[in-house]
């Protein structure tokens, strides 16, 4: 039975697995963004069934609701409302392509070069062996403490920065996408608050059994 249990798990990964990397191919080259944003929520989905598989539970809830019930969603409101111009997008494809080429292999040279370093770095495997060895007061470690205990207290300074960068680029999205439109009639709080009782205040004598 234990056999069985290892086949299920072997068939699950690699299925998670090839979805996942389908999906995200599809993200980058489906050519309606509305279809982008639904083979991310399916990433999405996917991503989260491997973090169950490893025994994250938290991880993959957090995965589902923020990320596809929020950022994702999120994303294809904002694609469907935006006024596209597809042509217009790629009418320069083929020559900005070198330059995406050469960004493209020098993140696969740095991803390739992390890989290499997790896998024969042995201080970072006597890391990832040392954090499954918390241990509660109680004696139970669940995963969702195990994680709460190493990001706010080993990388509590990092998850502020995190936060700070995420507050910045929010910001200058704001910033970025604000116009200006002619016609609309906006609140000025301190020429409301300048301006003098006579232009503010109207006082009428109204006669007895009148209307306005």
């Amino acid at each position: 039975m234990p056999e069985a249990g290892v086949l299920v798990s072997g068939l699950a990964f690699y299925l998670f697995s090839g979805w996942l990397l389908a999906a995200g191919v599809m993200v980058v080259a489906a050519r309606n963004p509305v279809h982008s944003v639904l083979f991310l929520i399916l990433a999405f989905f996917n991503a989260a069934g491997l973090f169950l598989l490893l025994g994250a539970e938290f991880l993959a809830m957090i995965l589902v609701v923020v990320y596809v019930g929020a950022v994702a969603v999120l994303f294809l409101f904002v694609v469907m409302m935006l006024n596209i111009n597809f042509v217009t997008m790629r009418e320069g494809f083929l020559q900005y392509l070198p330059v995406g080429g050469l960004v493209g292999l020098i993140l696969l040279v740095e991803l390739a070069f992390v890989a290499g370093g997790w896998a024969f770095a042995p201080e970072v495997t006597a890391a990832a062996g040392g954090a499954s060895t918390l241990i509660a007061p109680s004696g139970i470690m669940t995963n969702t403490r195990a994680l709460g205990d190493v990001l706010y207290t080993q990388y509590f300074y990092l998850f502020q920065a995190a936060g700070l960068v995420l507050l910045v680029a929010m910001i200058g999205a704001i910033t970025l996408t604000h116009r200006s439109r002619t016609g609309v009639r906006r609140q000025d709080i301190s020429r409301q608050v300048s301006r003098p009782r006579e232009e503010s205040v109207e006082i009428r004598k109204m006669p007895i059994g009148g209307g306005i």
